[in-house]
């Protein structure tokens, strides 16, 4: 929005509008020409020169008013604002190995699935700073936590089987999501992990990270997707994309042995339906005061007034100097 830094400064207009019109009215010298006739000259026509004449003293003025309003020091505001509610710090920790690509959540995969219950998930809880950790062979941190949904879920989108070496690292991927909440001052941080298989990533062992969860007070919910079996696998042959059938297993042991060390619940997602009553019910979490600060910074628009009332005032000394010359 528009404000003025100096509002009061635009009382200097009443004088100068003064000062203006006081000059028009002073009387100035006149130069008469005696003639016993008159008459025979007729009504004397009024030159250019004359109308330019009156109009200089107000360009003038409409320069001493621009530099007013310049000096109330006019600009565009972007308010800075405290903002306060109730929130809690939130890491999902996303399982993106090849088995993500199974097909039972038809038409989607299981990963394309879930990112869309996450983002409904995301869009439903606007008071919380959410964060996102995908895994597979290896762990990393897609996006901190944040209250910014939009950021966060243009990082969501850019997710996609293939950014980390195939592989399950439940382990890791938990003790990421994890980390990221250990400096949280949230009275209620949460994990939630949505894995399809097996840890089969000998680096971090689950169940120690899920004592590290216990021991910060990081309460994790597990999210099993996908069905055990046979499941519809997209497979690229000289023939071209073909479906399939391969073998898939999910550890629902160690999943609910994690949720239990935490204090968090285990869920089993077999399809669409299934994985949004999922993130319901996470979506009933007891929520903690928080506190974010938005920026504040001002466009000055000064410029944008000293310049025209600068080249007024040298259109009018133009005009007096040149045009309306005054010769002895």
């Amino acid at each position: 929005m528009l404000t003025l830094a100096h509002p009061w400064l635009l009382l200097l207009v009443i004088p100068v509008i003064a000062l203006f019109w006081w000059r028009r009215r002073r009387p100035g010298p006149t130069a008469a020409l005696r003639h016993p006739h008159t008459p025979v000259f007729g009504p004397a026509p009024r030159s250019w020169r004359v109308r330019l004449a009156h109009v200089a003293p107000y360009l003038v003025l409409a320069a001493a008013i621009l530099m007013v309003v310049a000096l109330a020091q006019p600009r565009r505001s972007f308010h800075s604002e405290t903002v306060e509610g109730e929130g809690i710090d939130i890491m999902i920790a996303l399982d993106i190995s090849g088995s993500m690509q199974a097909m039972d959540f038809a038409p989607r995969d299981r990963l394309a699935a879930a990112k869309d219950v996450i983002r409904d998930f995301i869009d439903g809880r606007p008071n919380d700073r959410i964060g996102l950790v995908v895994f597979a062979s290896r762990a990393f941190t897609q996006c901190p936590l944040t209250v910014d949904r939009q950021v966060l879920k243009g990082f969501l989108d850019e997710i996609e089987v293939g950014l980390i070496e195939d592989g399950t690292a439940i382990g890791l991927g938990l003790a990421t999501a994890v980390g990221r909440l250990r400096h949280s001052d949230a009275e209620s941080r949460t994990v939630i992990l949505l894995t399809d298989g097996m840890n089969n990533v000998p680096t971090l062992e689950p169940e120690t990270a899920a004592e590290l969860a216990a021991t910060l007070d990081v309460r994790v919910y597990t999210v099993a997707i996908g069905r055990e079996g046979l499941t519809p696998f997209p497979v690229d042959t000289p023939l071209g994309r073909r479906m399939q059938q391969i073998e898939t297993h999910i550890d629902e042991e160690l999943l609910r042995d994690i949720a239990a060390r935490t204090g968090g619940i285990m869920d089993r997602a077999t399809d669409p339906e299934a994985l949004a009553r999922i993130f319901a019910r996470i979506d009933e979490l007891e929520t903690s005061r928080y506190e974010t600060r938005v920026a504040t910074w001002h466009r000055e628009l000064m410029v944008w007034l000293l310049a025209p009332a600068l080249v007024l005032l040298g259109l009018a000394g133009l005009v007096q100097e040149i045009w309306l010359r005054r010769l002895p």
